[in-house]
């Protein structure tokens, strides 16, 4: 094994302005979908993802992947957009939920969050970037995927490319 070493003071600098950004990029996502459309990131990437599949249904297992949280995770965030009548669960014969699929109210929900959060997105991110910052910003992300999913011998690209993450 390498011996470990430090970065460089500059190097140090750029880490720590990306993290800053991708935290407050994050932070004012989050707070233009409660503020505006009475949702959190993660119901709005629940909604989604269920808006984006097959009748707007999914197994709750399918649903996890899809979104790379553990089992408990999701049936937690389940549990409280059920309570806010966005999604419904449905029970096999022996009463355990298996699927879970959007309401009127969550497909509303969704609906009317997506244009408003691709505009968000687009104002915060995108028109501070030029084309070629965007491209190399692209090619650089694809990059680290791709060094990661073969270092740790998963697909970390298992979520759909086009699902939204805050």
């Amino acid at each position: 094994m390498a011996k470990p070493r430090t970065l460089e003071p500059e190097q140090w600098e750029l880490w720590n302005s990306w993290m800053q950004a991708q935290r407050l990029l994050a932070r004012e996502l989050d707070r233009d979908l409660q503020r505006d459309y009475g949702i959190s990131k993660a119901e709005f990437s629940v909604l989604v993802t269920l808006h984006r599949a097959a009748e707007g249904r999914l197994r709750v297992s399918e649903l996890a992947e899809s979104l790379a949280w553990d089992k408990s995770r999701v049936a937690h965030q389940l549990t409280r957009m059920e309570n806010r009548e966005l999604v419904d669960r449905t029970e096999d014969r022996s009463g355990r939920r298996v699927g879970v699929g959007l309401t009127a109210k969550g497909r509303s929900a969704v609906e009317n969050a997506i244009l408003g959060h691709a505009d968000n997105i687009r104002r915060y991110f995108f028109e501070a970037l030029t084309p070629d910052q965007a491209a190399a910003i692209h090619v650089w992300s694809r990059r680290v995927v791709d060094r990661i999913e073969a270092r740790c011998g998963e697909r970390a690209d298992q979520l759909d490319a086009n699902q939204p993450i805050m």
